[in-house]
């Protein structure tokens, strides 16, 4: 399918700011499943912007705005065609090896709540990685109702399972916490997810890829208890969501800052 995204998100400040910068990990890459025809990122007041790649293989565009602004904002529009391949990620280029993504990180680290989580999931699975994967994906999200506006981007995984609700994040980082706990890589995914009839969202949203051997890397959308499918649109990944956080930056001056995010996800093909 042809999926259209259009995404502002801006930044008010208290008072002027003199200073940003903005690491922005937002333009999409080409796979066996997915193909970006069009891409466009752009913020106002316009900076500086350069381009690279990260360790994990992601785009990642720094934004430096060195004038006076009250106000950044952060545009994104494109066209990404997808393709169902059941959740495997095929055709990309893979800079580290998989037993990186054993490493636990401060967001995912276990506690004995996530590790009795992980080996009641371990216990009624057939042995096989690929079975094991989904039932911690049924695990996770039948511990961890899906509740906006009570958790951040702080929470870690031990916070969220304790709260018993979250988000998509707390959902992934819950179950990469005790993916990794049994040996099993997994890695933060960051994208956009379409839905059918309802184009506005007020965020972009995340997922889990583990490794399955003989399949590679494999999607679990915990929050939604699927694989990703054709309506998903795989941006950025990372060990957790700092490391692959659609925006990241720091400015000089400025004050308190608000933040209102606008994203619509559209089908392109309904829009011809």
């Amino acid at each position: 399918m042809r999926i259209l995204i259009r995404q502002e998100t801006t930044y008010r400040y208290e008072t002027p700011a003199n200073y940003s910068v903005q690491a922005l990990r937002l333009r999409p890459l080409d796979h066996a499943s997915q193909k970006v025809l069009s891409w466009r990122v752009v913020s106002s007041p316009a900076g500086t912007m350069r381009e690279s790649r990260d360790a994990y293989g992601n785009v990642v565009q720094m934004l430096y705005l060195e004038k006076l602004h009250d106000e950044l904002t952060l545009s994104v529009s494109g066209e990404v065609e997808t393709s169902d391949a059941g959740g495997v990620v095929g055709g990309m280029a893979e800079p580290l090896p998989t037993v990186f993504y054993l490493r636990q990180t401060e967001l995912t680290a276990p506690d004995e709540a996530i590790r009795a989580l992980a080996a009641a999931a371990k216990a009624t699975s057939d042995g096989s990685a690929l079975d094991l994967a989904h039932r911690l994906m049924d695990a996770v999200r039948d511990a961890v109702d899906y509740r906006i506006g009570e958790t951040h981007a702080a929470t870690t995984a031990a916070e969220a399972l304790a709260h018993c609700y979250g988000v998509c994040q707390d959902h992934t980082h819950v179950f990469l916490s005790a993916a990794r706990h049994l040996g099993l890589p997994a890695r933060y995914v960051s994208g956009y997810l379409w839905f059918e009839g309802d184009a506005e969202y007020e965020a972009s949203h995340a997922w889990a890829e583990a490794y399955i051997e003989d399949l590679g890397w494999v999607g679990f959308d915990v929050a939604n208890r699927i694989c990703p499918t054709e309506a998903h649109v795989r941006v950025a990944c990372g060990l957790d969501y700092l490391e692959a956080s659609p925006v990241r930056g720091r400015r000089r001056g400025g004050g308190e800052e608000t933040l209102e995010v606008r994203l619509k996800v559209d089908d392109g093909a309904a829009q011809q």
